[in-house]
């Protein structure tokens, strides 16, 4: 990830993935980051790569990596 961007966020916060070309990839990476301790919601945008995370108390940005990677895809750093 950035060298400059803090290790944990609370609200909202937007990652790139890549990879993603279906339904069953929005599913699959949104199940997945959704089991992440203090994520409320995640959002995916399917044409940009875009997923936007939002979290109640701490979330560590290599916890989303980790969800992302599980779901057999990739956050752009």
């Amino acid at each position: 990830m950035l060298s400059g961007t803090p290790r944990t966020f609370i609200g909202s916060t937007t990652f790139e993935v890549t990879g993603m070309t279906c339904a069953h990839c929005v599913r699959s990476v949104t199940e997945e980051i959704s089991s992440v301790a203090g994520v409320e919601s995640v959002t995916v945008d399917l044409a940009t790569g875009n997923v936007t995370v939002t979290a109640s108390q701490p979330v560590d940005r290599a916890d989303i990596a980790a969800a992302v990677d599980e779901a057999g895809y990739a956050l752009v750093p």
